[in-house]
């Protein structure tokens, strides 16, 4: 792997606040449709032109598990606009891999949100996405998040970063890098935490293979690890920022540590080829700095340099919830074909070799 620049993620000087659906949260979401976030008057039975207040239309969302409630807002502030005027978003939410792999088998989609970029490059190298989808200036990339550790309330484990989780006695629930985007994110914040300031791959290889000792249940989605965690398994939950803040901010009792040391999580969206209109225009307002104060009150930060202008509910500083990290990137490590080929490689990669 190349060496790595890590780079230091600036603590924003503002606030912002967030109203969280707790229903949606805690929802396990699978493949199937979730239902409509409807926008406008909710009439939109698909056959509009996708014209924005022209006629009614109908955008078939496929997204990954988490960024669920988000895009619920999303839809809804949409609604709005004069572009979003009599459209429905119906979304479909799960797994990130699984959900690419069903696009590629014929899901319909006009949009996709998914964890990360080698999902839709999937989908890319089935013809359904434009080769220059991720052509913008954050490479199409919408939203941002950083690995964490989320413990039981109070911290009864006193886990205070990543060496503690690695210590006897000690479970772990993660999703599985099989199914979900999340979790490569996770096993990459484990080993950049073990490759260190000396760049170490040996040490980072024998981090790593004691992290995933200490695993107690793989999951299939990140939202599905919350659930799993939430319902008594394991001491720590390695997970998105954002997903610690959405449960708190609906009341779900745990805590998390942001490591002083953690990893980038980058969120792709893209339209397909056959999207409408709408869709086109629905993911330009999740781009916008209204659309990126909407991700930002479920807890992301965003990729555009958006800041928080008011407290953030279920942050561990409301006023200030994005605190100061040394945080690596993808690319740091050779970018998506490197990480994925050197760790992820379901037969010769370092994850599947330590897992046995």
């Amino acid at each position: 792997m190349t060496s790595p620049h890590r780079r230091h993620l600036a603590r924003p000087s503002s606030r912002l606040a967030a109203a969280l659906v707790a229903a949606s949260l805690l929802a396990l979401a699978g493949c199937s449709s979730s239902g409509d976030a409807a926008a406008g008057d909710g009439t939109g039975d698909g056959t509009g032109d996708g014209t924005g207040g022209a006629a009614s239309a109908t955008i078939d969302l496929v997204g990954f598990a988490v960024i669920q409630s988000a895009y619920d807002d999303l839809a809804e502030q949409f609604a709005q606009t004069d572009e979003g005027k009599g459209v429905k978003v119906k979304g479909s939410f799960g797994a990130s891999g699984a959900q690419s792999r069903a696009v590629i088998a014929g899901q319909d989609a006009d949009l996709v949100a998914l964890s990360l970029t080698p999902d839709v490059d999937a989908i890319v190298d089935a013809g359904l996405v434009a080769q220059d989808w991720d052509a913008d200036e954050n490479k199409g990339i919408v939203s941002d998040s950083v690995v964490v550790l989320a413990v039981r309330k109070g911290n009864p484990k006193n886990i205070t970063g990543w060496d503690d989780i690695v210590q006897p006695g000690v479970g772990i629930v993660t999703a599985d890098p099989g199914t979900s985007g999340s979790a490569k994110w996770n096993l990459l914040g484990a080993y950049t935490h073990g490759l260190g300031a000396d760049e170490d791959e040996a040490a980072a290889e024998e981090f790593l293979g004691k992290f995933i000792g200490n695993v107690v249940s793989w999951n299939d989605s990140g939202r599905t690890a919350t659930d799993a965690f939430v319902k008594g398994t394991g001491d720590v939950l390695i997970s998105y920022e954002n997903e610690a803040i959405a449960a708190r901010a609906a009341g779900v009792e745990l805590d998390y540590v942001v490591p002083e040391t953690t990893f980038l999580i980058e969120n792709p969206a893209a339209v397909t080829t056959s999207a409408s209109q709408a869709a086109k225009d629905f993911l330009e307002f999740v781009r916008s700095d209204e659309g990126q104060a909407v991700l930002i009150e479920h807890g992301f930060r965003s990729p555009s340099g958006v800041e928080p202008t008011v407290d953030v509910e279920g942050a561990n500083d409301p006023a200030n919830p994005f605190p100061d990290a040394t945080i690596w990137t993808v690319e740091d490590l050779g970018g998506w074909s490197v990480v994925n080929d050197t760790l992820f490689d379901k037969e010769t990669g370092l994850v599947a070799e330590l897992r046995g």
